[in-house]
């Protein structure tokens, strides 16, 4: 895409936003754009509230399917909130459903009143992600998808890759099938997983490197960022991580009553998190700006043997 078609898109996104909080009853005079990557956010000032329009897609993520995995985060958003922890929560001044129009699908966030402190994706510590998955533990995992970062987003991506491979080589394609033909299996089913990782328990996870999705406010740090809440291992929340990290999620996780991590399930999940990681290539056309970022992963992830 070039300049003029990504900010195109940024003020669709804005516009629809705008027009659909109006709809809904909200007063909106003065929009502005807080962040503008894979989603467009925005504050529709003055109301106290967030929009967040998600503009970068897979290509499996039809507007339906939108749809339903913001519902899923909305949902789970919720239930946290209601089981005392803090996070940035859905509006409460407008239906917790996203809206839909002009092709784009907008959920309503409460504004959360950011500390001098903060700085986006700073990291906050493992022993946030262990306070976490405490409180997911919980959660019911009945409508969420067995690691849907991967299962869902994985097959479409690479299947766009092996047609435009971009900075991708031959040996690096074979790389990917190669350790995606040893993933794949797993993720067909929790018992799937479970017989190659036995005694690994599967919870509610964030879905997305949770440490560094937490937003420092005025009134102390709340997680945000829930659309790739999924089932899995805990591992799968922790991959990349160096070892002094593990160590202390460990020290964590055990002071709250959760198992440590499982080396074999990091492997596994570290393996998945770099495929992941990898098929993102695919979204460059949509996200020019990807690139220069994914291209030191992409060298990394070159030393790795496969599975």
């Amino acid at each position: 895409m070039t300049p003029e078609s990504i900010a195109a898109r940024s003020a669709l996104a804005v516009d629809t936003a705008v027009t659909l909080a109006r709809r809904l009853g909200l007063e909106v005079s003065a929009p502005a754009v807080l962040h503008d990557v894979f989603s467009v956010v925005v504050h529709l000032a003055p109301s106290p509230v967030v929009a967040r329009v998600p503009v970068v897609l897979p290509p499996w993520l039809t507007l339906p399917r939108l749809a339903e995995r913001q519902q899923r985060e909305l949902d789970a958003v919720a239930w946290l909130q209601a089981a005392g922890l803090p996070v940035v929560a859905p509006s409460p001044l407008v239906p917790r459903r996203p809206a839909q129009r002009e092709g784009l699908s907008v959920t309503f966030w409460e504004l959360a009143e950011v500390s001098a402190d903060h700085a986006p994706y700073n990291d906050a510590g493992v022993e946030a992600t262990a306070t976490l998955h405490a409180a997911l533990a919980g959660m019911p995992t009945a409508p969420l998808g067995l690691l849907s970062p991967a299962q869902l987003d994985l097959p479409t991506l690479l299947a766009a890759l092996r047609q435009a491979p971009g900075p991708l080589t031959e040996s690096d394609l074979a790389h990917v099938l190669a350790d995606w033909s040893v993933l794949a299996p797993l993720l067909e089913s929790p018992e799937a997983l479970g017989a190659a990782l036995p005694g690994v328990t599967l919870q509610a996870i964030h879905g997305d490197a949770p440490q560094y999705n937490v937003i420092q406010t005025t009134t102390g740090p709340r997680f945000a960022d829930f659309e790739d809440v999924c089932l899995g291992p805990i591992e799968w929340d922790l991959a990349g991580l160096p070892p002094e990290a593990l160590a202390a999620y460990d020290d964590a996780a055990r002071a709250r009553g959760l198992r440590p991590h499982h080396p074999e399930a990091l492997r596994l999940m570290n393996a998945a998190r770099s495929l992941q990681v990898i098929a993102a290539f695919a979204l460059v056309p949509q996200l020019p700006l990807l690139a220069e970022g994914l291209l030191p992963a992409l060298t990394a992830w070159r030393e790795t043997p496969p599975l």
